[in-house]
């Protein structure tokens, strides 16, 4: 079962602020979360149910540091439409 310490972080680009203002956050997770777990993640810690989640697989990166090669962790990116009267207040910007 999915719990708030799968969230990783909330992404702050030019992008997912211009989506912010349409009421869409964009949240970083761990690759076991699903769209489900969100949903109840963000109704128990928040008190926000989602209009609607989409998801979207981010593979990590294959880098090279000194000739050895090593790759990034996997991730998932989830675009999470919220009710507009929903306001979270850690995402203060």
């Amino acid at each position: 079962m999915a719990d708030i310490t799968d969230i990783k972080a909330i992404i702050y680009t030019e992008k997912t602020l211009g989506l912010q203002e349409e009421g869409v956050i964009v949240v970083q997770t761990t690759p076991r979360m699903t769209k489900n777990g969100l949903k109840e993640v963000f109704k128990e810690y928040f008190g926000i149910k989602p209009l609607k989640v989409n998801s979207m697989r981010v593979g990590g990166k294959v880098k090279r540091f000194k000739g050895v090669e090593g790759k990034r962790a996997d991730s998932k990116k989830f675009y999470v439409k919220l009710p507009e009267d929903a306001k979270i207040e850690s995402l203060a910007v």
